[in-house]
């Protein structure tokens, strides 16, 4: 930069000629109205109101003018200056909000279309039924116990005091798992209820014993209406001193008025389970129509079938044998053991009149129940 010069008259500096300064404004002016887009612009900026544009090099020569000549020519490359500033502010302006349209338009979400075309899911109600099931009994005091859905024969029938010959061993009831050298009986069956989940309870955990057993369990029969090759259960176990069927009772109504509502009542008739004596088929009072359905004048109930009563589930003493197969003194120990399944609660509980519609995986039953519980 040349030093301010006051030993002559005022010399002509070319980049500070009204004719120059005019021209490097029009030249800024038409690359900024040429802009496109912002990024070009800050290209722009850079060239024309940059430390090396032409308008500050010409900024900088003002210092070698004379002092009578500095004031014009700052008047003029200052407008210059000003002017430059203001039309990249102004283009700034429009070509953000253009940036800003094209993106309102481009990226665009029409919120009347489906989100997802993919559709939702929800818990299944055997799932959800199942896990109110299992509370009921913990609210109780029970605890959750489990076991292996591949189960010994022993576990399975033996300890539980199915004879040998029982009709429950045979292949048209259970299903054995073939041995290594092809043998149809392995000693190893797919569990046909899950009351071998208690012996092994009975085995490994310390007196007294209160416990809940769901899961899935297997079987020959032919699927229908009201019958499934796989199936889920719950049973329930307790063996303590003094137990007796009164308890037993207490436990029932406790569960029925927990699962279905206040004020049921409860009935037990006689019944038989090798591994229970003795034992009783459990019926409860219709939920729906409380028996009204079976006196004069009573409307059609398709819940009970007009029967006023609905079975849900098995139950009785713990046989002796079965404690003493799992090493306890039927002496001093008793208990009570009762089961039902878990796709008849649902259909029950929810009116559902085929079993199938729990097994199909069809989205549309299930959503029906959304996050029941």
């Amino acid at each position: 930069m040349s030093a301010p010069n006051n030993t002559y008259d005022p010399v002509e500096v070319a980049a500070l000629a009204p004719d120059a300064v005019q021209r490097i404004q029009a030249d800024a002016l038409a690359a900024i109205a040429a802009a496109a887009d912002l990024d070009q612009l800050k290209a722009v900026r850079i060239a024309h109101a940059g430390d090396r544009a032409p308008i500050t090099l010409a900024n900088a020569e003002i210092g070698a003018l004379p002092p009578a000549a500095r004031a014009e020519a700052g008047k003029r490359v200052g407008a210059a200056r000003g002017a430059i500033r203001q039309a990249l502010a102004s283009r700034q302006a429009e070509l953000e909000e253009e940036r800003d349209r094209r993106v309102l338009v481009d990226e665009a979400v029409d919120v009347t279309l489906p989100w997802d075309r993919t559709a939702a899911g929800a818990r299944h109600p055997v799932t959800t039924v199942g896990e109110h099931l299992a509370d009921v009994f913990v609210d109780m005091g029970y605890e959750v116990a489990e076991g292996p859905e591949v189960e010994a024969e022993w576990y399975n029938f033996d300890a539980l005091n199915f004879p040998p010959d029982h009709p429950a061993r045979d292949q048209y009831d259970t299903i054995f798992v073939a041995g290594p050298d092809g043998a149809e009986r392995s000693g190893v069956v797919l569990r046909t209820h899950t009351s071998p989940v208690q012996i092994r309870a009975l085995l490994t955990r310390p007196l007294p014993l209160y416990v809940v057993s769901p899961g899935k369990c297997y079987r020959t029969d032919t699927l229908d209406a009201t019958h499934s090759p796989v199936f889920n259960q719950i049973e329930c176990l307790a063996v303590d001193e003094g137990l007796t069927m009164a308890d037993l009772r207490g436990a029932i109504d406790a569960f029925v008025t927990a699962m279905f509502g206040a004020g049921l009542q409860t009935r037990l008739r006689p019944d038989y389970f090798p591994f229970t004596e003795p034992s009783a088929d459990v019926s409860m009072q219709c939920h729906v129509c409380r028996g009204a359905s079976t006196r004069p004048g009573g409307q059609p109930c398709r819940v009970c079938r007009s029967q006023g009563w609905i079975e849900i589930a098995g139950c009785g003493m713990v046989n002796p044998r079965v404690l003493v197969a799992c090493g306890i003194d039927p002496e001093r120990y008793s208990g009570f053991a009762f089961g039902l399944g878990i796709e008849r609660s649902v259909m029950i509980r929810h009116g559902v009149a085929d079993i199938r519609d729990t097994l199909e995986g069809d989205l549309r039953f299930s959503r029906a129940f959304g996050m029941e519980a």
